[in-house]
């Protein structure tokens, strides 16, 4: 449930013009400190007074796209937001020593877009269509 002294608050605290980009991306007035921000442009933020925020909601991603989905978040940011790791990604020693060299740089899930990935089938199908055999008229 939330206050309204702690809406008012946070208002105040960050301003009218992010309250209103607050209300129409995740639809709540939330105040923190910014931690954070991934190769996308992602803003992660953290407010641990618990007079302001519910346990267990005092971490989230301001997205930097206007069409997001969960996909734009990596992986090392996805671990900080769940709570899976302490500290976040530029201050955790463990998880900047963590990335093999082979591993290639993150890219978002395009599943649903022209971007999908469609592999190529080299085996013949097993059911083909019918295609009608046309002769001209008047040469039967």
């Amino acid at each position: 449930m939330v206050s309204i002294g702690r809406y008012i608050r946070n208002i105040q605290r960050s301003g009218i013009r992010k309250w209103m980009r607050d209300m129409m991306y995740i639809g709540d007035a939330k105040y923190g400190k910014c931690v954070g921000q991934d190769q996308f442009g992602n803003k992660y933020y953290e407010n641990l007074d618990p007079a302001d925020e519910v346990p267990g909601r005092h971490r989230w991603v301001d997205y930097a796209q206007h069409e997001y989905n969960a996909t734009q978040v990596p992986a090392e940011w996805h671990a900080w937001v769940h709570h899976i790791r302490n500290r976040p990604p530029p201050e955790d020693t463990v998880m900047q020593n963590l990335s093999p060299p082979w591993k290639g740089p993150w890219v978002e899930n395009l599943t649903g877009t022209r971007g999908a990935y469609k592999p190529y089938n080299t085996t013949a199908a097993k059911i083909n269509p019918w295609e009608p055999k046309t002769i001209p008229r008047g040469s039967a």
